[in-house]
């Protein structure tokens, strides 16, 4: 559904419609719901093409997807929240309260007294990058998580490289917040504190048996020898279930719940009178932390494809646009300070602090990290377009 407004242009939509549509006819994805909105008004509220292709499932606004990396959207509000209230800072370490984190091998403690909570959200606490401390089918027990990682190796200096965590940073940020809050689990945390404050009844912490049917089915198509195979996306769907408790990954939620989440950010921490956040602290994160320190991951992907690398563009949890030409998940026009997430080949929300532009995109089929990245940043700009 589309609102006409003379905040939006409706060619421009048209043009991002048409754009979503040949993508899905071509069979580089099957699906979208996606969001546009402005100063808090919804332009663009559609749902595209298939929730499951191969079933013959048309897409549906009430679609429910695993969110993958988006998860750790979430976990970065939560910690944030905690700092603000004074429950954590910056630089609380993480032996300060997770005290079993310098592991049970007296010879293997090094560097770990100096990891704290801004190593932790900016990706640079130097932990292992394994996205699997644990098997997977282990993964979704917080507690044996924790432990796992307590007996790794700090292989990095705290503080020095961008070496995107895709597991380990943020499960020890859900269970720091969660030990700090005094709440019995995880999960419990992100409902009281995130979800029902803020209304998202359509977003948990593993997929609801109850929402089975409104699951889109993760399907990935990667090609051989890349950093994941599809089926480490795959798995997830099996794994990220109800009970599960993931604070990097195991989220599960709509377009137009995800689009309440980045109003709250986007109106300074607050939402129907419900205030998540402080202003001053959201400002703090979206303010570039990483100077022109490249993400390794990213830089991986650019130079395999030939493309500059970008600086890795920052703040405290959030990515950034950032100055320059340069590839980027948030289109070539938004500006830079621009900021969001995005979880593994599928989905994104941005916020343009400048426009007052939210975008939020939902797909259903996982596209390897490199064609998801020119995927989005084409539908980020035509997104930003639409703005008069």
């Amino acid at each position: 559904m589309s609102t006409p407004s003379a905040a939006f242009d409706q060619d421009a939509f048209q043009r991002l419609r048409t754009s979503i549509s040949d993508d899905i006819d071509a069979g580089r994805y099957d699906g979208a719901v996606i969001a546009v909105a402005r100063n808090g008004e919804i332009g663009m509220h559609e749902a595209l093409g298939f929730a499951d292709r191969a079933a013959g499932r048309i897409a549906s606004l009430d679609d429910v997807f695993w969110i993958f990396s988006m998860t750790k959207a979430f976990t970065n509000i939560l910690a944030l929240q905690a700092i603000d209230r004074g429950q954590l800072d910056l630089t609380t370490r993480v032996i300060d309260v997770i005290p079993e984190f310098l592991g049970r091998d007296p010879f293997r403690t090094a560097r770990k007294d100096r990891v704290n909570v801004g190593h932790l959200l900016t990706h640079r606490a130097g932990l292992v990058v394994t996205p699997t401390p644990l098997p997977y089918s282990e993964l979704g027990n917080l507690d044996a998580v924790i432990d796992a990682i307590c007996q790794l190796d700090v292989v990095g200096e705290p503080g020095g490289t961008f070496n995107y965590s895709p597991t380990l940073n943020h499960a020890l940020l859900g269970e720091m917040v969660r030990r700090v809050t005094g709440y019995r689990s995880y999960g419990e945390l992100l409902t009281k504190e995130l979800f029902e404050p803020l209304k998202m009844n359509s977003t948990a912490l593993g997929a609801p048996k109850a929402w089975a049917d409104r699951m889109v089915p993760v399907k990935a198509r990667f090609p051989d020898g890349g950093w994941l195979k599809s089926s480490d996306i795959e798995v997830m769907q099996d794994i990220v279930v109800e009970g599960a408790e993931m604070p990097w990954v195991g989220a599960v939620s709509t377009t137009a719940d995800i689009l309440r989440f980045a109003e709250m950010i986007r109106r300074g921490g607050e939402l129907d009178g419900v205030r998540i956040l402080s202003p001053s602290i959201l400002d703090l994160a979206t303010t570039l932390q990483t100077g022109t320190e490249p993400n390794d991951l990213y830089a991986m992907l650019c130079q395999a494809r030939g493309w500059d690398v970008p600086p890795g563009n920052f703040g405290l949890g959030f990515a950034l646009r950032g100055e320059g030409v340069y590839p980027t998940f948030f289109g070539a026009t938004t500006s830079p300070r621009t900021h969001g997430n995005y979880g593994a080949g599928s989905t994104l929300f941005w916020v343009d602090p400048r426009s007052d532009v939210t975008f939020v995109c939902l797909t259903a089929g996982v596209m390897e990290e490199g064609d998801n990245l020119a995927r989005f940043q084409r539908l980020s700009t035509m997104a930003a377009a639409t703005a008069l």
